[in-house]
């Protein structure tokens, strides 16, 4: 792929990833359009339907995560790692419920990837549990489960982000050992 032609598509990305994770399925693909600075024949050269733009807009949404898990899961200190890990999936979460939402199944290529994003997330897990920081018994299907509650619970009733900080907070404090 051409060079502008990656950068239009990586532009449309954002702006889908924008559009709809805010308005849902209020959210138009020619509204896309106009905020990634691209005509409405640009995005459906890159993505035919609009399923297509959302379901691509999903799988950039969880390899960029994969990328911080991955850098998490090989940080130098995993405690600090992890926690910001913790924080960034739950604080982003919205996004990503908001485009699965808009979806009539989960595609293969955002399973994959979510699969990826779920192993690096229990080897962060695993190896700030080795330093010490992480209390033994507390699984990644544990913290899937305190992220998704905290990003569902948002996601239904936005909260202001000082309220959400204290909960992320209230949630580490609990799976941190110190």
């Amino acid at each position: 792929m051409r060079r502008d032609a990656q950068e239009n598509r990586e532009r449309i990305l954002a702006a889908a990833d924008h559009v709809f994770g805010t308005h849902g399925e209020a959210g138009s693909t020619e509204e896309v359009a106009r905020l990634a600075g691209v005509g409405i024949a640009t995005v459906f050269r890159h993505f035919p339907t609009k399923e297509a733009l959302i379901e691509a807009a999903l799988v950039r949404h969880f390899t960029g995560l994969l990328d911080r898990a991955r850098a998490a899961a090989a940080a130098p200190d995993p405690t600090a790692a992890l926690q910001a890990l913790i924080r960034e999936m739950i604080e982003r979460s919205t996004t990503k419920l908001t485009l699965a939402s808009m979806l009539d199944h989960a595609p293969p290529a955002v399973v994959t990837v979510a699969g990826k994003v779920k192993t690096s997330v229990d080897l962060a897990l695993r190896r700030a549990q080795a330093a010490g920081a992480v209390r033994p018994e507390a699984g990644v299907e544990e913290l899937y489960l305190l992220i998704r509650g905290l990003a569902q619970t948002t996601a239904a009733a936005p909260a202001p982000s000082a309220v959400l900080d204290r909960a992320i907070e209230v949630v580490l404090a609990g799976l941190f050992t110190r």
